[in-house]
């Protein structure tokens, strides 16, 4: 059984994406991190009080928090070029490898 485990682990390519979760959560609290202590200071120049995390639009009586929503739109906005930009590098390298 641990063999045919093991084989399950090698064909699948779990091992890998295990690692790749593992690397994409840290590459978030990095890109996070980076939002939230260089480039949002930057922004609330534009937003009226200065903290963003605590921007909201009132709309009649429904007061909407936008903070936390623009923050995560910029986090996933880099996290998804980031992951876009290395596998475009990977996949060339791999595809001139091939040849």
């Amino acid at each position: 059984m641990r063999k045919e485990f093991l084989e399950f682990l090698k064909n699948y390519g779990v091992i890998g994406l295990a690692i790749a979760v593992i690397l994409g959560g840290k590459l978030n609290a990095l890109v996070s991190a980076l939002v939230d202590g260089v480039l949002m200071p930057f922004l609330t120049f534009f937003i009226p009080g200065g903290n963003w995390r605590t921007a909201t639009v009132d709309i009649g009586s429904i007061q909407l928090t936008i903070g936390p929503l623009f923050g995560a739109l910029i986090d996933f906005l880099i996290v998804a070029y980031l992951v876009f930009w290395f596998a475009k590098k990977v996949l060339k390298e791999d595809t001139v490898a091939k040849k």
